[in-house]
């Protein structure tokens, strides 16, 4: 059997209500984690710029807007929201951001379908499950081909949760998975001067997503071995690495890797995370900024190119969005701030000299043995003026499988997002429940979360 095919007869197999229980909580939180940072973002002009290109009205919902949209439309919002604050989930390993992307596909479907819950949660398990073990099929080498993973790599997995969601059967699903290797894309060349595309990537997957399932639902065939073919997937968006399939198929349905994905402390890219925390640490510990002659951080080989190079340009990011992707100014802001929330990425902020100051002492060191993808670690080694030296370790992301948010954390997150937003807290608590009728497999009904 061809890897689409296992892919697919998993796929069609999944029984919501036999997931386990830590499963199904993961997609509860999922979904309300995305709805919130949809809803925070939503008066944000990238997102204005994808509401005025909607084509189309219909039955789904985009967080925060008025009026219904087609299915196509209002996953391409959502998932554009869901990312483009760089505040979604993430999955140590990959990185992907998986919910930003299936999330948003499976409840576009499900309301255009008027599916109830347990679909849902299918086929969110499904995508999700899916594009986190695609991540680990060939570390790396996805990024290093200037591509998004999250872009790629959702584009068959939201195909293969939407088409689950849809029950249809697993020859269906292998095309649908097939078809979307076609539709799936993004390069990172965003990180060259802070522009939008990065936050179109979740959208436009879970978009290709949809358009793929509901094509193959018409008869519409996709190659067999998209995957693992000699002008496949892996061939075109990772071909510096031979691809082992291992990780991908090894136990799947019996294990669930979606289990560990990770909820975002801070808004900003995935592997500064840690190092912010070390900041924070280090401010707390009675260091000023004025104090600080250097600090040289250890980091990972692979996140150089997109977190740390050019080490200039990094230290002094052009604007709001690609500080998200400075570890540099990230670290300043949450040594000076002690938070990296929405407020500490606008332009305004960014221009502050006092952090540019600080983010000019900031550089790298490549530890030959860090455990990245594997695991994400901070460390920062700072110097001060009267010599002496203050050193810091964080071991692994804080919201990771090591130190998970509670779901307290996150529900709490979810209303500081739908606040930012400005929605208030009678509103939030009310869509917070209507996400957690469809966990619990009511009917996806997300007219709430309209206007």
């Amino acid at each position: 059997m061809t890897i689409s095919g296992e892919l697919a007869r998993f796929a069609a197999q999944v029984d919501a209500n036999k997931l386990p229980d830590r499963a199904r909580e993961t997609i509860r939180l999922l979904m309300l984690d995305v709805a919130g940072l949809c809803v925070a973002a939503r008066n944000n002009d990238y997102i204005a710029a994808a509401r005025a290109s909607a084509a189309s009205t219909g039955l789904a919902t985009a967080f925060g807007h008025g009026g219904g949209f087609g299915p196509y439309d209002a996953a391409l919002i959502n998932g554009t929201a869901a990312h483009g604050e760089d505040y979604d989930d993430t999955f140590e390993g990959g990185p992907v951001h998986a919910g930003a992307v299936i999330v948003p596909a499976v409840l576009a479907v499900a309301e255009h379908r008027r599916l109830h819950g347990a679909s849902v949660v299918k086929g969110i398990a499904v995508g999700v499950e899916i594009m986190c073990r695609m991540s680990l099929v060939a570390p790396q080498a996805t990024h290093k081909a200037s591509f998004h993973p999250t872009a790629v790599f959702g584009a068959p997995a939201a195909a293969a949760g939407v088409a689950a969601a849809l029950g249809l059967p697993a020859e269906k699903i292998a095309h649908a998975i097939g078809v979307a290797g076609s539709l799936a894309s993004g390069i990172i060349e965003y990180l060259a001067d802070g522009s939008w595309t990065k936050r179109l990537h979740a959208g436009a997957a879970a978009q290709a997503g949809i358009r793929a399932a509901l094509l193959a639902e018409g008869g519409f065939t996709g190659p067999a071995t998209v995957l693992e073919g000699q002008h496949g997937f892996y061939k075109a968006f990772a071909p510096s690495k031979a691809p082992d399939f291992t990780p991908l198929l090894d136990r799947l349905g019996l294990s669930w890797v979606l289990e560990t994905v990770a909820f975002k402390p801070y808004a900003c890219g995935t592997m500064t995370q840690p190092f912010i925390d070390c900041a924070i640490e280090l401010a707390r510990s009675g260091v000023k900024a004025d104090d600080v002659v250097s600090m040289v951080c250890e980091v990972g080989e692979g996140t150089v190119h997109r977190l740390w190079a050019p080490l200039k340009q990094k230290q002094s990011p052009p604007n709001g969005y690609a500080a998200k992707f400075s570890t540099p100014y990230c670290i300043a802001v949450g040594f000076i701030d002690r938070k990296a929330g929405f407020e500490e990425f606008t332009d305004a902020r960014v221009a502050d000299p006092n952090l540019r100051k600080l983010a000019g002492t900031v550089s790298y060191v490549i530890d030959p043995k860090n455990e990245y993808p594997k695991n994400f670690t901070g460390h920062i080694r700072a110097t001060l003026k009267d010599g002496t030296v203050r050193e810091v370790r964080k071991a692994h992301m804080r919201g990771g499988a090591h130190e998970p948010l509670s779901g307290g954390d996150i529900l709490e997150k979810f209303y500081d997002n739908a606040r930012f937003g400005g929605w208030s807290r009678n509103r939030a608590v009310s869509l917070a429940e209507a996400l957690d009728r469809i966990a619990a497999g009511s009917s996806a009904d997300l007219t709430i979360a309209r206007g």
